[in-house]
């Protein structure tokens, strides 16, 4: 069975950087201590663009990936109001082999 990957693009405000780092890590723990993701978030900072964020997740179910939407939901608020942009993408392992 392959891996569900959550992926979320997230464009910050300038200057609003560490504030939204400190809120996705909050959130990021607060859903690390409800669920039990294959691998655990990742977010990574573009080097060139400084204000661009891509966190990452991998799940084992479908309904699992929804369990954590609905939970992360009200948490996202904050994080909304340092953002210009959210992109939030569900994807597909797709094994070396085949």
């Amino acid at each position: 069975m392959t891996q569900i990957w959550t992926h979320g693009v997230w464009t910050v405000k300038p200057g609003h950087e560490e504030d939204f780092v400190a809120a996705w890590q909050a959130m990021a723990r607060d859903a690390l201590r409800e669920f039990q993701p294959s691998a655990g978030p990742r977010l990574l900072q573009d080097q060139e663009r400084s204000n661009v964020f891509r966190s990452f997740a991998a799940w084992d179910d479908p309904e699992q990936v929804d369990r954590f939407r609905d939970f992360v939901e009200p948490r996202l608020q904050g994080i909304r109001e340092l953002t210009e942009d959210i992109e939030v993408l569900t994807l597909d392992d797709v094994p070396l082999d085949g």
